[in-house]
């Protein structure tokens, strides 16, 4: 009887506990004002064209099935400027997902805008049969950018072709077949990057051809949580029992963008680096998310783990917009591929060249770098104590302006809150922010914006989020 009553005493306490702190959330909840997007001295011009359910219509009658959309009445984007997107509306959205971390200097970035037409003018295609200074001028301001003997650069027209090219590579110039990269990954759709991706979401019933898996340091979900060691093991275990003991190489992104924004345990890659080079394989970095100053601390993912790649792959932000990939090695490893003939049609054309260039020029100009790392600073911080706020919020993580915020329903147990962050999500959107969601399971906001984004728009972002979250 006595052990009844205590137990019934002390679910009291806890209710009371619950019920104080439930009123502490509506206090504070109702007290939250509706956060309102910052100005901005630019008018969207009248749009004149089709409605959104007029462009869905068309869309599904004539585009591939296998698209997707965010939202459930899907945006009709019909303008940006700058870290800014305009819907058919003329309504303003603050752009926190950069076209999926695409758009590096902002939207329609005048000086990126003025050398594209300035050279579609002149020659928009003529392929590298003939000289051409763009071509030219871009790969030696690009080799300017890199560590070590990376100075040999091959360009392309994506990332999913950037990282074909890179595993091409390593199986030549090693000799070896089996390449190594991580659970969680996404390295592209095609159907040898398929193999390289580790999410199921994005992979074909179809053969792999030579991939091995191994754990992903991942120090909020990891196995080994931040044991950099073990997960190295692993690496070494898969080469001695999965194997040959010789590999063709090892690719992984620095921080994984499409699996969450998870950075990789600390010192991770240059013990992985050293396991991979004795198995005479070749290490490749994939920079298509991470490069480019994204980081704040470094210029590419890859310095923040103190290590230099044989291979870098990149795309993305490299053109701001603009079909744009890059493949960077060394001088002997690009001279295996000169054994027969290795040619792209579009890959370094007048246009994407000039308008390349143009994006490395900016980034200095504006110090973006620098300016992600403060900026990223900021917004780190406000998330962080929104996190402290909401027992919703698992987890803060990334680099710079790559940020992930992970949504658990268990703290303890990392419950993925798919349907919180569904919920959340759209009300985001309605406020005016536009993110991105990744993470096997959908429950993280990607928060990649383009490298112009502000003060001010992370402090609405913030607030956005926070209103949102006392809504709940």
């Amino acid at each position: 009887m006595m052990m009844l009553y205590r137990n019934l005493c002390k679910k009291s306490v806890e209710s009371t506990k619950n019920y104080q702190r439930l009123l502490l959330c509506n206090s504070y909840s109702s007290s939250i004002s509706t956060p309102v997007i910052p100005p901005f001295d630019y008018e969207p011009k009248t749009y004149t064209g089709p409605s959104a359910d007029e462009v869905f219509q068309k869309r599904k009658k004539f585009l591939g099935p296998s698209l997707f959309h965010y939202y459930e009445k899907p945006l009709n984007i019909v303008e940006g400027k700058m870290q800014y997107l305009f819907d058919d509306n003329g309504r303003r959205y603050l752009d926190a997902f950069a076209g999926i971390v695409t758009v590096s200097c902002g939207h329609c970035h005048p000086d990126i805008v003025n050398a594209v037409v300035e050279q579609t003018k002149l020659l928009q295609h003529a392929t590298t049969i003939y000289l051409h200074h763009q071509i030219a001028d871009f790969a030696e301001a690009l080799a300017s950018k890199m560590p070590g003997n990376l100075k040999v650069v091959y360009f392309v027209n994506s990332g999913t072709e950037a990282n074909e090219l890179a595993m091409l590579m390593a199986r030549l110039y090693s000799g070896n077949l089996g390449m190594i990269a991580l659970r969680n990954a996404y390295h592209g759709g095609s159907s040898n990057t398929i193999g390289l991706t580790a999410l199921n979401t994005w992979k074909y019933n179809i053969p792999q051809g030579e991939i091995h898996h191994v754990m992903n340091p991942d120090p909020y979900r990891g196995a080994f949580g931040a044991d950099t060691s073990r997960y190295v093991k692993d690496v070494q275990d898969h080469i001695d029992f999965g194997t040959s003991g010789k590999v063709a190489g090892f690719i992984a992104e620095t921080i994984q963008g499409v699996g969450g924004t998870v950075e990789l345990a600390p010192g991770y890659l240059k013990q992985v680096y050293d396991v991979v080079h004795k198995a005479g394989g070749v290490c490749i970095a994939d920079e298509v998310q991470t490069g480019f100053g994204r980081t704040g601390s470094h210029y590419w993912g890859f310095e923040t783990q103190g290590v230099i790649p044989d291979i870098v792959t990149m795309a993305k932000g490299i053109g701001n917009g603009l079909p744009l990939g890059a493949v960077v090695t060394t001088p002997e490893i690009a001279s295996v591929m000169a054994q027969k003939i290795q040619f792209n049609t579009f890959g370094g054309n007048p246009v994407c060249s000039a308008g390349g260039l143009a994006v490395l020029r900016v980034l200095d100009k504006e110090k973006r770098q620098a300016h992600c790392a403060d900026i990223g600073s900021h917004l780190t911080e406000r998330l962080k104590a929104l996190q402290q706020r909401y027992d919703l919020i698992g987890d803060i993580r990334g680099r710079g302006l790559m940020l992930g915020v992970e949504l658990v329903t268990d703290r303890k147990e990392k419950t993925p809150a798919k349907v919180e962050t569904a919920v959340l999500f759209e009300k985001l959107r309605e406020l005016g922010v536009l993110v991105g969601k990744g993470g096997l399971h959908g429950n993280v906001f990607r928060i990649k914006p383009p490298m112009c984004f502000s003060k001010d728009d992370a402090d609405f972002l913030v607030d956005a989020l926070d209103y949102s979250l006392s809504k709940l």
